[in-house]
């Protein structure tokens, strides 16, 4: 019985490395900036790796692997045009009037409410933590810790490579371009708490 109720997060988890290796072929064949693309892709290349080798002593859900999948494809789409050169985000632009390429908001948003339902998952099956408001506060803060640590890396690679991270930073000259990727992060956190219920769901079904 316990081993049926893995076999769907078995699937989604061969899902999951199948989209990201095609994506990840696809993506990186002829990038606008090879360095950046490498930079952008890096989280993929180091999750894909560590989901695999952790399979036997925990998998996620199908609904947190299918965000997980989601995420990495939207970072491999900024990887491969740079951030502020995605052609949705030029469309964005457009129907929305924005003064710049606004994809990598996207980018921020899903890196908060993806990380967000992660650490949810995490907490509550390996820890056992099921205070509800306790949840949410970690959850949130772990997400915000994992926007600031990645504001830290592109300040990192701003001093080591100078005009050259400029295509990793994306900024378009927006000088509160760190606070608003962070603000992103905190609504997506705050907009996966409200999946709760779905979340909660899913891992019943894991049980």
């Amino acid at each position: 019985m316990a081993a049926d109720s893995q076999k769907p997060s078995q699937r989604a988890l061969l899902a999951l490395q199948l989209i990201w290796v095609i994506s990840l072929l696809i993506s990186g064949r002829s990038p606008y900036d090879r360095t950046t693309w490498l930079m952008e892709v890096m989280p993929c290349l180091m999750v894909m790796p560590l989901l695999w080798w952790t399979r036997h002593r925990f998998m996620f859900t199908p609904f947190v692997c299918a965000l997980i999948t989601i995420h990495g494809l939207i970072l491999m789409l900024g990887g491969a045009y740079t951030y502020a050169r995605v052609p949705l985000g030029f469309w964005m632009q457009e129907w929305f009037h924005f003064t710049r390429n606004n994809y990598d908001k996207i980018g921020h948003f899903a890196q908060g409410f993806v990380p967000a339902l992660v650490a949810r998952e995490l907490l509550m099956r390996v820890y056992a933590i099921k205070h509800k408001r306790l949840l949410v506060v970690l959850c949130i803060s772990v997400s915000l810790a994992i926007s600031a640590f990645y504001e830290l890396i592109e300040w990192w690679s701003a001093l080591a490579m100078g005009s050259g991270a400029d295509e990793f930073l994306g900024t378009q000259g927006d000088v509160w371009d760190t606070q608003s990727d962070m603000f992103m992060a905190l609504i997506g956190a705050t907009c996966a708490m409200l999946l709760a219920r779905w979340h909660d769901a899913a891992m019943r079904k894991m049980r």
